[in-house]
């Protein structure tokens, strides 16, 4: 595994949504994509195949996908 680009979580919040976050880290063209995408069981959060779509993924979780990797940090 490559070593993960950091995304900080927005100021005030405790999470974000799976969806959200593939779309942040262009690891997706858009929301829509980054759905059918983990709907096809192709994503991992902390190494294990994630499906939820509105997963939410908090400071400290690894997400990957088509070997990118992006870990949430705190703001």
């Amino acid at each position: 595994m490559k070593t993960p680009v950091e995304i900080p979580l927005a100021a005030g919040h405790e999470f974000i949504a799976l969806c959200d976050l593939m779309k942040i880290a262009d690891m997706c063209e858009s929301g829509g994509a980054a759905k059918h995408i983990i709907a096809t069981g192709v994503v991992k959060v902390d190494g294990v195949v994630e499906t939820r779509k509105r997963c939410k993924i908090r400071s400290g979780q690894v997400v990957e996908y088509k070997g990118d990797t992006v870990k949430v940090v705190s703001p």
